[in-house]
């Protein structure tokens, strides 16, 4: 009797949780076939023999009173048990049609960055993508592809087999020859894009591509030994090769602007960019920068300490404060080079709203807003920095000490945006209203090298040199925190690797634990008869 009992209790277990995985696999989990079919088989057959074994003793308890108090607990047992496997079915069932992602990741790598999710917020219509890749090649491809359309029903994704569906390419005009590894068409409005390299800087800049409307151009002062943003120059250290391959990834034009040729700023440009320029302007180039300014223009200027170039006399008459000093910070510096100092403390202005991490700039000036002008300083070094005012002992000398009276006490702010001081006239002057030029936009940093081919992609450099261009070209909403470069490492899992560590976690560990638990009552049960 002692036995039988405990093969009715192992069948059914086995039973039990055989059911329970049909039931999981009914959701879309998948049919784990060999430890379902051991389960049902094993807990019958030992249900089949419990009863067999026991018959004799059964026609007893059907005849006495015995019978109706189990038939009451076994009836008990038995709703308790569909309950549980409606309750779980349930479950699943509402879990494939509503679920929500968590990242817990410290960097939030499994996450679309603010960048993608506010391009998808502003989704006006439906972005239409296929993924036409192998199925080996597939998995990382659909693991992000699924972000974005969790993100926003408006991203509608197909993922596709090109060998199985050849037809996809001819209906899209997509060539065996364009195709290679794989590829991802973005088609938004009746306009695509073809993305050979599925990341996800590429994937939102595709989606903003095709949702703006016309070409925001970028124009490169040239001719005061600017920084260079094409040929040879572009591409070494100093040079702005990376910052306007950036700008092209917001899908910007790119190009260089000599002012004493035309004599005008272009009607076409956007944005203009004085970057690091070191000689003076001829006064027709600063007068035409002041008529482009007092016609609603977007300027960004970048100087350096003692950058021989009288375009300071401008940005100063404009409402900015340029000092003549240099930036030192002893503490939180690169590998403790005291004109190389981190800056983490932002304004509140769009440009920064969204930064929390450091940026790195490199032999920096300070710059603040004048008196009673219309601008926010936007980035500020440490309490443990200083600005040197004395320029003449840290050259000659290279020694900095901070002078009470004389020097700037941190925290020391490096950037400024906001409206400049205009005359009507285009003229700028202390007592001049800004009334007229309302609509134009100026940003100021003292300090071209974070910018450069060397310092453009560390920390947070990128986003703020971008996200300043943005503002000035008043596409508030392109504000945020890129895609970094690197992602987490990823272990990618087959469909039955992911069944079987399912299978493992769900049914076989919890069946151990029961199997467990019914051999520790059976032999507590056995105890009294011996």
């Amino acid at each position: 009797m002692g036995s039988t009992s405990l093969l009715w209790a192992l069948g059914l277990v086995g039973v039990v949780f055989g059911i329970a995985n049909f039931v999981v696999g009914l959701f879309g989990a998948g049919f784990d076939r060999f430890w379902i079919g051991t389960n049902l088989v094993l807990g019958l057959a030992l249900l089949v023999v419990a009863a067999v074994s026991n018959l004799e003793a059964l026609r007893e308890r059907m005849s006495s009173g015995e019978a109706r108090r189990a038939g009451k607990y076994g009836t008990s047992a038995l709703v308790g048990t569909a309950l549980m496997l409606l309750i779980i079915a349930s479950l699943g069932f509402l879990g494939t049609r509503y679920h929500h992602r968590f990242d817990w990741s410290e960097n939030k790598v499994h996450s679309l960055t603010s960048q993608s999710e506010q391009v998808l917020e502003n989704l006006e219509a439906d972005v239409e993508v296929v993924a036409l890749f192998s199925p080996l090649d597939m998995p990382p491809i659909r693991e992000l592809l699924d972000l974005y359309a969790y993100t926003s029903p408006r991203f509608v994704v197909t993922y596709a087999d090109p060998n199985e569906r050849p037809e996809l390419l001819e209906r899209h005009g997509i060539g065996r020859d364009q195709l290679g590894a794989g590829i991802v068409r973005v088609a938004l409005g009746g306009e695509s894009v073809l993305v050979d390299e599925p990341i996800e800087e590429k994937i939102t800049n595709a989606i903003v591509k095709l949702s703006r409307s016309g070409e925001k151009k970028v124009y490169f002062l040239e001719g005061h030994n600017e920084r260079a943003v094409a040929g040879e120059a572009a591409a070494e250290r100093d040079g702005f090769e990376r910052a306007a391959e950036a700008l092209r990834n917001e899908n910007y034009a790119v190009d260089s602007l000599l002012l004493a040729a035309l004599g005008e700023v272009p009607d076409d440009a956007d944005v203009v960019v004085v970057a690091g320029a070191t000689r003076p302007f001829l006064e027709a180039e600063r007068t035409a920068l002041e008529r482009y300014l007092a016609g609603g223009g977007a300027l960004m200027v970048l100087v350096d300490p003692r950058a021989n170039t009288d375009l300071v006399e401008n940005v100063r008459a404009w409402g900015v404060d340029l000092g003549e000093d240099i930036i030192v910070d002893q503490l939180r510096a690169l590998f403790g080079q005291p004109t190389s100092p981190f800056a983490a403390q932002y304004g509140d202005h769009d440009i920064t709203r969204e930064m929390r991490e450091p940026v790195l700039f490199h032999v920096a000036r300070s710059v603040r807003k004048g008196e009673g002008s219309d601008f926010t300083e936007i980035v500020s070094t440490a309490e443990t920095s200083w600005a040197e005012r004395d320029l003449e002992r840290f050259y000659d000398s290279s020694e900095a000490e901070f002078d009470e009276g004389m020097d700037l006490r941190g925290p020391v702010s490096l950037a400024v945006a906001g409206t400049p001081v205009l005359s009507p006239n285009g003229e700028g002057g202390e007592d001049a209203s800004a009334a007229s030029a309302a609509e134009a936009r100026l940003v100021v940093f003292g300090d071209t090298d974070f910018a450069a081919n060397e310092l453009v992609e560390a920390y947070r450099n990128r986003d703020l040199f971008v996200n300043s261009v943005n503002w000035l070209m008043g596409d508030v909403e392109a504000i945020s925190i890129r895609p970094t470069l690197s992602r987490a490492s990823r272990f990618a899992l087959s469909a039955q690797d992911f069944m079987r560590i399912r299978t493992l976690s769900l049914f076989v560990l919890p069946q151990a634990i029961a199997i467990v638990g019914v051999f520790v009552w059976w032999s507590r049960r056995r105890t009294p008869e011996r």
